[in-house]
């Protein structure tokens, strides 16, 4: 079981409360995290990845066990505290500005 935090606005979307729990397939990747919480919430298709090329999209940040994993590539397994369910996998709206 992978848990998966959400940034808030992604939470009212897919009319979530708290974290996700999601069964994903061993090895767990963030783009197999992707998959399993894009099938359960449709609502999510296109608002952390781009349909058409699956690439992260901009101000979208992934993190797991205080590592950035953004431009890791999608199949990069996840740490194996993320993959056995201690500790979550956390998508993050990022800020821009100055």
């Amino acid at each position: 079981m992978i848990r998966v935090v959400l940034p808030a606005h992604l939470k009212v979307l897919a009319q979530v409360h708290g974290e996700v729990e999601l069964d994903v397939p061993a090895p767990a990747t963030p783009g197999s995290v992707l998959d399993a919480l894009e099938s359960r919430y449709p609502v999510l298709r296109g608002t952390i990845r781009d349909h058409a090329s699956q690439r992260r999209r901009a101000f979208v940040r992934f993190f797991a066990c205080e590592q950035d994993l953004s431009h890791e590539p999608p199949d990069t397994p996840l740490p194996e505290p993320v993959a056995t369910g201690a500790e979550p996998f956390m998508i993050v709206g990022a800020m821009a500005g100055g």
